[in-house]
């Protein structure tokens, strides 16, 4: 217990230290570009479009999806995931690529993946106002269902922090798996319903399929902001959820602390 508690109380003395350097990447990334910060949303939107035009218009027809339109359906659920695959998959690479660099200087090795999260975290934000620009078109408006997004938010973000205090360690003494990582995120992007309905598979497969974590928060993100459900009517899944989120804590949190002292003789 006392290794998780102090990788927390290192994220949380290292705050203001975590959200300026994301904010010194967030620059860094698009300084050479002409269109600058404007990448950060047409990017995700050209994908969408992508999607819409093969999954919605191809696939489906134009067919809602709950009575919600495909488009809306579609982009609720993968914004939260374009923050979840690229702070996994940067995240994991994280202390690998700088630790070089940190190990000469006096800085938890630690807040690395949370420097990743926290940059993609600002994305994460400036796309959920455009999600709110868009139900707000569509008048489609979550009511009282709405203060449970701050809940989903934070689970997200505790998710985030939990797998890639783990992946980014496992990545520095095994360089295979941050390749394994980035084609499992890509496995996992066709696997968690994003651009399909999981509610029509049996009952069999839809078990299955809950048991990934990434299906309790894009779920969640829809049920909060289009199906008008709460995050305790689903107990089980909510208990799984953060049971394995927390064993993956503790494991992080461990070795993280045991190897960290030896990361650069594994470069």
């Amino acid at each position: 217990m006392k290794f998780v508690l102090q990788v927390i109380k290192e994220q949380l003395m290292s705050l203001h230290l975590i959200f300026r350097l994301a904010g010194y990447e967030i620059k860094s990334t698009y300084q050479m570009h002409y269109l600058g910060i404007v990448w950060q949303f047409l990017n995700p939107a050209i994908q969408i479009c992508a999607y819409w035009f093969v999954f919605g218009l191809g696939i489906r027809g134009g067919e809602p999806i709950g009575g919600d339109p495909f488009f809306v359906w579609l982009i609720v659920g993968i914004i939260p995931w374009f923050f979840i695959s690229s702070s996994i998959t940067q995240g994991s690479n994280s202390v690998y690529s700088k630790v070089g660099l940190v190990s000469k200087m006096n800085f938890p090795i630690s807040v690395l993946p949370s420097i990743t999260i926290a940059k993609n975290f600002y994305n994460f934000l400036m796309l959920s106002v455009v999600v709110a620009i868009i139900l707000f078109g569509f008048h489609l408006n979550p009511g009282i269902y709405l203060i449970e997004l701050p809940y989903y938010i934070f689970a997200t973000v505790f998710f985030l922090f939990s797998l890639t205090i783990l992946t980014s360690t496992i990545s520095v003494l095994v360089r295979d798996f941050q390749t394994a990582i980035n084609s499992v995120i890509r496995l996992l992007m066709f696997l968690t319903p994003i651009m399909w309905d999981s509610h029509k598979l049996s009952g069999s497969l839809y078990n299955i399929l809950r048991l990934n974590p990434l299906f309790y928060l894009v779920d969640g993100f829809r049920n909060c902001l289009l199906r008008h459900k709460w995050f305790f009517e689903d107990p089980r899944l909510t208990l799984y959820f953060w049971c394995f989120t927390l064993l993956v804590l503790f494991t992080g949190a461990f070795m993280h602390l045991k190897f960290r002292d030896k990361f650069v003789d594994y470069l």
